[in-house]
């Protein structure tokens, strides 16, 4: 057993003992006692504390990074199996910078336990990332996996899609526009998503597509809202202004709408008649807007 010495001051609630030749993390049974001029008072109960403990010593193997955008990047790594002579591992540390950064520029990104990959986001489109990892404990990080790179996606298309025109016939919505084409420093555009909802509903369903029209099922008495934009490897485009479909009511004497939109504020309409109405052979339009004129119709 080693006695340790009195604590500096009596208000201290903390003692350290230095000792090079302990090995980290080693287990000790400590007691504490109080004393006073009339002698030692009794001790306490045992408890076990443990040595400190040196940085991990091994860096991380297997580290890799890939682009999923223009502003997304995964880095993944190998753990490191923990023993005494490597140093414990609490978890990794990710750095990543860009070839033009300073040191206070560079990006750290802790995750704790055994956790080996680490999405990064807010990066620049089209830029060469390096990334590194190192292992942590509470002495600090050990040393950092050689540097791997990896260059982010280009933009996705700045331009939404344009054009669309959409016909209603009973409870089938047909769209169409026309194909966005990107300029150099973006991505391709790959395909569309269509974005609908219920005027009423927060929920929005997303349908993709690869070509440049689409069909939904919509049913009668609901108001709809649509959006359309393009889908890249760089990410998500611009969406198209949001389209109002107006309900259709199952008594109403049309069985189909068509409407394009040419501009934000105008669109074209027409009408096809359904002669076999309660409210007898005739066209007539249930039909509110606030944005659009309508510049003609049949």
């Amino acid at each position: 057993m080693i006695k340790m010495g009195p604590v500096p001051s009596v208000e201290s609630s903390r003692f350290v003992y230095r000792n090079e030749s302990i090995t980290p993390l080693s287990p000790f049974e400590v007691k504490v006692g109080v004393y006073n001029n009339e002698g030692e008072g009794s001790l306490s109960t045992v408890s076990i504390v443990y040595s400190g403990e040196d940085e991990p010593q091994l860096a991380p193997r297997g580290t890799s990074v890939q682009s999923f955008s223009a502003s997304e990047m995964e880095v993944s790594w190998n753990a490191i199996a923990w023993n005494r002579n490597t140093g414990r591992v609490l978890g990794y540390e990710v750095l990543y910078w860009t070839d033009d950064s300073k040191e206070s520029m560079i990006g750290k990104i802790r995750v704790s336990g055994n956790v080996t990959t680490k999405n990064i986001t807010g990066l620049k489109a089209n830029t060469i990332y390096f990334a590194s990892v190192r292992a942590y404990n509470t002495a600090g990080a050990g040393p950092s996996s050689p540097p791997v790179n990896v260059t982010t996606k280009k933009s996705p298309p700045s331009q939404p899609p344009a054009n669309i025109a959409w016909k209603l016939t009973n409870s089938k919505l047909c769209l169409n526009w026309e194909h966005v084409k990107t300029m150099e420093n973006e991505s391709e555009v790959l395909g569309y998503k269509i974005l609908y909802r219920q005027n009423r509903q927060s929920k929005t369903h997303i349908l993709e597509t690869n070509n440049t029209s689409a069909e939904l099922l919509v049913p009668f008495e609901e108001d709809y809202l649509i959006e359309i934009r393009t889908v890249s490897d760089g990410g998500d485009g611009s969406s198209s202004e949001e389209i109002r479909i107006p309900k259709m009511s199952s008594n109403v004497p049309f069985l189909s709408v068509h409407q394009k939109v040419a501009h934000k504020r105008t669109c074209l309409l027409s009408l096809t008649a359904n002669t076999n109405s309660e409210r007898g052979p005739g066209i007539y339009l249930d039909f509110k807007c606030s944005e659009i004129i309508i510049l003609s119709h049949k």
